[in-house]
């Protein structure tokens, strides 16, 4: 079991999984904050935060994550209100209508949550709505794998971390 870590996220991947965490350049304006993707096949270099790039290639037997940090202003909001990352999902958790890009036999889940006073989404897909209930325990066995702390974008790890 590989373990990954950067910017105060840390994750012991599960078997079948490959991962990064990385801070996205600037575009000159503001600041960016982490970004943690995971999947259980090979991830693309350049892909979206969510998955654009990524999800298109896809098998059906296939897992993807994301695990996206905002700014400070978004701590204390109604969206991130929930505190604590979601510990396990069901496949009643999953739909194909909550896709960001409706793909045909996926579907999808989103979560706003604080962790460790850190506002964060976790976005998952699902190679095959119909297979959902094998492959929502992948989903869960990498959420168990994370962990967050209070460390900010700014103080923690000077650069990507990939496996």
């Amino acid at each position: 079991m590989a373990t990954i870590g950067a910017h105060g996220i840390m994750a012991r991947l599960p078997a079948g999984y490959e991962g990064r965490i990385f801070l996205r350049p600037s575009a000159g304006v503001g600041v960016t904050y982490p970004v943690a993707q995971f999947g259980t096949f090979p991830l693309p270099d350049d892909i979206g935060d969510f998955g654009s790039g990524a999800v298109t290639i896809m098998g059906p037997l296939d897992v993807f994550a994301t695990l996206f940090e905002y700014g400070p202003e978004s701590v204390g909001t109604a969206l991130f209100a929930r505190q604590g990352m979601p510990k396990v999902l069901s496949p009643d958790n999953f739909s194909p209508v909550m896709l960001r890009r409706g793909i045909v036999g996926q579907s999808g889940t989103q979560w706003f949550f604080t962790e460790a006073g850190r506002p964060f989404s976790l976005y998952a897909v699902l190679g095959s709505h119909a297979l959902r209930n094998s492959l929502v325990p992948k989903v869960n066995a990498l959420i168990a794998s994370l962990t967050v702390s209070q460390t900010s974008a700014e103080t923690s790890g000077s650069g990507p971390q990939w496996n």
